[in-house]
């Protein structure tokens, strides 16, 4: 059934306004904010020219400001509607905000691009966009029946956060140090596996029904 639904995603037609997006996304995630040009952006969205960009946005702040709501909104909305619930919910849910990362596999390295990036503009206008994420993190996290204090919730929710998210943004690195693909299908299952566990354990929510294996050939540098 994913496979048929990642397959019918593919398959549906992409708006201008989504192209840009992508081509934006891409960049930006590689050269941060300072290092890309709307020239670019719309030469490899395949537009006639750079005016007809600004059809769509007032200009690269606009665009910038565009990609992280249309990356991070799904994932608050998908944080918002697992608050209370158990189980197969949450593991639906980081489900979910996987498929999400896979089909923007270069917004959470943009994130920590920009984290790490000394302007003003770039920080606030993260900030702004992360804010709802961490304020519905919390309230979910206030919900659950692990052993924690009002203290740890923003401990807790920023080392969820890197589980998550940081896989995405440093999967060129973890590729080079295990000489593997972690964005291979097979490798993310993997991690999904780990993901619906090891939260579940942080959570106090029991120990989900395990997953079957993920059955394939041994990746190199994995542990026999």
């Amino acid at each position: 059934m994913k496979e048929r639904a990642a397959a019918l995603r593919t398959q549906e037609p992409r708006s201008t306004r989504d192209t840009i997006l992508d081509s934006a996304e891409r960049h930006f995630a590689e050269r941060g904010f300072d290092g890309v040009s709307v020239r670019e952006i719309a030469a490899d969205a395949g537009l006639k020219n750079q005016a007809s960009l600004y059809h769509h946005f007032r200009g690269k702040r606009a665009i910038y400001e565009a990609v992280l709501s249309r990356g991070l909104e799904p994932v608050i909305g998908l944080v918002a509607a697992s608050a209370g619930g158990r189980g197969d919910v949450f593991a639906g849910f980081l489900d979910r905000v996987v498929d999400h990362l896979v089909d923007h596999p270069h917004l959470p390295r943009l994130l920590q691009r920009a984290a790490l990036d000394d302007s003003t503009y770039l920080r606030d206008s993260v900030g702004r966009v992360l804010r709802p994420l961490y304020q519905e993190g919390i309230t979910v996290l206030a919900q659950s029946d692990g052993p924690w204090e009002a203290d740890d919730y923003f401990h807790l929710g920023a080392s969820l956060y890197q589980m998550i998210f940081g896989y995405f943004a440093n999967a060129d690195l973890f590729g080079a140090v295990a000489q593997a693909n972690p964005l291979d299908p097979e490798a993310v299952a993997r991690q999904r596996r780990f993901l619906r566990i090891a939260v579940a354990r942080l959570l106090g929510n029991g120990s989900p029904d395990r997953p079957q294996p993920v059955r394939s050939a041994r990746m190199e540098g994995e542990p026999r």
